[in-house]
């Protein structure tokens, strides 16, 4: 029994260790990137540095938005909404009052269950493009979405492989995760997207944020409407411009890239403070995908 207690106690301290290698490797890249963009383009880089958190969810700064846009990217590889915003991937399949429905299928006013606000109608759809430079040549990184294999979260959740982008945040325990935060290689991992030259993406906007369920995953909805979305005009002359800060329906964490440093900076130093929500979250999913793998 001792033998048992030990052998899982050392392999959750492996499993903490595998989380943590992968945080460090996190905090480099974020460090590289804004470095590198200094020493090719000085001013530009310096331009994109001017804002706030913005990041995951694109309210300006670092990133330079992961709300996206609602119409075609520019550029190629997705231009520069390369990151996307909240958006689900063609094909995902989300929850009506009246079953699951693809959701390119789905229509302003349809109902939808919420975790937060009980059953709401959906206020605006959005879509966008990425489209592959070229075919010969894999997608960039940052265009690729996150792949979260069915049951990555818990038995049945997602009921089949969710595809959304990276900087879409699903819910645990009243938490809110991007799901690029949660990469780890397998059962949550960068899809490659090798058979496609083109990636269809949609926004889903109620009249608030809050959670719905996609492939049976608990998704955030679109935070706001922002002037990037080519079809903007159009929802303001139906709603009303968006609030300068829309409120979130849950903390967040990893919202940005200050925020994403800050946070694995936090859980490299968990023999010293402790472990927090994030952490937690992030070993349990570490431990299914080694039990699925």
């Amino acid at each position: 029994m001792i033998n048992d207690v030990e052998g899982s106690e050392q392999a959750r301290t492996a499993t903490r260790r595998t989380v943590l290698t992968r945080d460090l490797r996190a905090i480099c890249a974020v460090v590289a990137v804004p470095v590198l963009m200094q020493m090719m383009a000085p001013k530009s880089a310096f331009a994109r540095d001017g804002g706030d958190d913005g990041g995951h969810h694109g309210h300006g700064g670092d990133d330079g938005g992961h709300h996206g846009h609602g119409g075609d990217d520019s550029g190629p590889d997705g231009g520069h909404g390369s990151h996307g915003g909240n958006c689900f991937l063609r094909g995902t399949r989300i929850s009506t009052v009246a079953g699951e429905r693809r959701v390119e299928d789905l229509a302003i006013g349809d109902l939808v269950p919420t975790v937060f606000g009980g059953t709401r109608p959906i206020q605006w759809i959005g879509r966008f493009r990425r489209v592959r430079s070229d075919p010969a040549k894999p997608w960039v990184k940052m265009a690729r979405p996150v792949r979260i294999a069915r049951s990555a979260l818990a038995p049945n959740v997602p009921s089949s492989d969710l595809y959304v982008t990276q900087g879409h945040a699903l819910l645990f325990d009243d938490l809110l995760i991007p799901a690029g935060s949660l990469i780890n290689g397998t059962t949550i991992s960068l899809y490659a997207a090798e058979e496609h030259d083109e990636l269809e993406f949609f926004h889903i906007k109620l009249e608030t944020h809050d959670v719905i369920y996609a492939e049976g995953a608990p998704c955030e909805t679109l935070l706001q409407v922002d002037e990037t979305m080519s079809n903007f005009a159009d929802y303001v002359r139906e709603h009303g411009a968006s609030e300068a800060q829309a409120v979130y329906c849950a903390a967040i964490v990893c919202n940005g890239v200050r925020s994403e440093l800050r946070t694995r900076i936090r859980s490299l130093m968990l023999p010293w403070l402790g472990p927090q929500k994030f952490d937690d979250i992030r070993l349990r999913l570490e431990e299914r995908a080694m039990a699925m793998v």
